[in-house]
């Protein structure tokens, strides 16, 4: 997850128009809509702000003569459009439902894509009730095809060097510039240590597209169907990562009970389609914990990150979540046990010695 999801926000009122602060780019946006086929019948006076993430996009709804139409607007100094449009013709071959492109201005970054509803599947959600399995089943069976058309060489390799940025961003970030605990070389060797441990444990699954952000904020509801959103940062790597990514939630939390039934049908799944999940469930799990121990570290960095260097503090709110999807794992396993008393430590929690188990 190099940036936390694409999400729409509370809608705006309707006749509420975007804010540009760049003039330019207004004018560049402006002179693009006009250009359009006007079979499309585009209604500009529609134009209402859609959503906004936490990169440099934002999206866009407009009316057209073929209904509500979805507008990125990706400034190309910043933003790069074209994996985006790639891995959704991927997803598209593959049987998934992902926004259509039917315009794209490359050199400025606007593309016009159809629109899959206005509702995600968090959105959809009573997070009072209990969890919604089919729901998560049907997320499931949209990963297994994306998983069943994996070729090597087609995406970006989900490697060490990856995986080791990644991990260097909770250090930099969330503990030296959110936390403000500068580490003395006995943390560092621990931390490097434990990387070492993490990387090579995820990278010793087989390799599979991922899309890297696949949980609920960027799955959508509609009467046609689930729809995938937010795909651009896709790579080809572990297979552990993106059942990983939708049981152990950036954003909302369930028990260990449901996320353990839904793992067990996904790997079930897998296993009777084919790809490489092995034969041991309790060995698969342990991979999902120790892939998804990667992406919380990461992930508390870059939510600092976009507190301290973007202004945008709402999403380190969600911090305590991964620290404890943090703790939980490293908890479970001897040879995480130092990194789970250096995150303590820089948490300032106090807690007795507890037993653990597991070996690596």
């Amino acid at each position: 997850m190099s940036n936390p999801p694409a999400v729409p926000s509370p809608a705006p009122d309707k006749d509420k128009l975007p804010h540009w602060p760049d003039p330019q780019r207004q004018a560049q946006f402006q002179q693009w809509l006009g250009s359009l086929p006007t079979e499309l019948a585009l209604e500009p006076s529609s134009l209402r702000l859609a959503s906004a993430d936490a990169s440099f996009r934002r999206y866009l709804r407009i009316e057209s003569g073929r209904g509500s139409l979805v507008i990125m607007d990706a400034p190309p100094d910043k933003e790069d459009c074209k994996p985006f449009v790639k891995v959704g013709q991927l997803m598209q071959a593959a049987g998934l439902r992902v926004p259509e492109v039917l315009a794209w201005d490359e050199p400025h970054g606007f593309l016009l894509l159809t629109d899959l509803g206005s509702k995600t599947m968090l959105q959809s959600m009573d997070l009072q009730a209990p969890p919604p399995l089919d729901w998560y089943l049907q997320a499931v069976d949209q990963l297994l095809q994306w998983q069943l058309a994996s070729q090597p060489e087609v995406l970006p390799p989900y490697d060490k060097p990856l995986l080791r940025r990644e991990l260097e961003l909770f250090p930099q970030w969330y503990i030296v510039r959110h936390r403000k605990v500068e580490l003395d070389s006995k943390q560092r060797a621990t931390l490097d240590e434990a990387f070492e441990r993490i990387i090579q444990n995820n990278l010793s699954w087989p390799s599979v597209y991922v899309h890297r952000d696949f949980m609920p904020r960027n799955l959508m509801m509609s009467p046609q169907g689930m729809g995938v959103l937010d795909f651009q940062d896709a790579v080809y790597g572990p297979i552990t990562y993106d059942i990983a990514s939708l049981m152990r939630d950036a954003f909302l939390t369930w028990e260990e009970e449901f996320c353990l039934d839904v793992t067990v049908r996904y790997w079930q799944k897998a296993r009777k389609a084919g790809l490489p999940v092995g034969d041991d469930f309790g060995a698969f799990y342990q991979g999902v914990e120790w892939m998804g121990l990667q992406r919380h570290l990461k992930v508390a960095g870059i939510f600092a990150r976009l507190t301290l260097r973007d202004g945008k503090p709402q999403y380190l709110a969600d911090t305590p979540r991964f620290i404890h999807y943090i703790r939980s794992t490293c908890s479970r396993y001897m040879a995480l046990k130092p990194l789970l008393r250096l995150v303590e430590s820089v948490e300032g929690i106090e807690v007795p010695t507890a037993f653990v188990f597991g070996k690596f």
